[in-house]
């Protein structure tokens, strides 16, 4: 079993940056395929980083967004640069055992956090 805690979000102005965190807790977490997802209002979970040995990104995030993970302390972190109104959502960590084919899918994932609020808006 493994938990998954999320921090850091919060309000920022267009043009700024958050830095979103992820503790993993659990047997043998810190090898587990670890992704960053996001849930606008009305709108379905969608993909926006992954991470193990390579790193995956969404197009729309690709460039400005950057996933990273610290193995000893069982943490990843999205760092996100030039935000937008657009990527106003609820952002989630996922973890799954190993890599996925098909990583960008929702029902891939064995594990989710709460979720933490990231507002992008002056």
């Amino acid at each position: 079993q493994v938990q998954l805690v999320e921090s850091g979000g919060g309000l920022v102005q267009p043009g700024g940056s958050l830095r979103l965190s992820c503790a993993a807790s659990g047997r043998g977490s810190s090898n587990y395929f670890m992704a960053w997802f996001r849930q606008a209002q009305g709108k379905e979970r969608e993909f926006v980083a992954a991470i193990r040995m390579n790193t995956y990104y969404a197009a729309s995030v690709k460039g400005r967004f950057v996933i990273s993970r610290d193995n000893s302390n069982n943490m990843v972190y999205l760092q996100m640069n030039s935000l937008k109104p657009e990527d106003t959502a609820v952002y989630y960590c996922a973890a799954r055992a190993a890599y996925s084919d098909t990583y960008w899918r929702t029902a891939q994932y064995d594990y989710w956090g709460q979720g933490t609020q990231v507002t992008v808006s002056s």
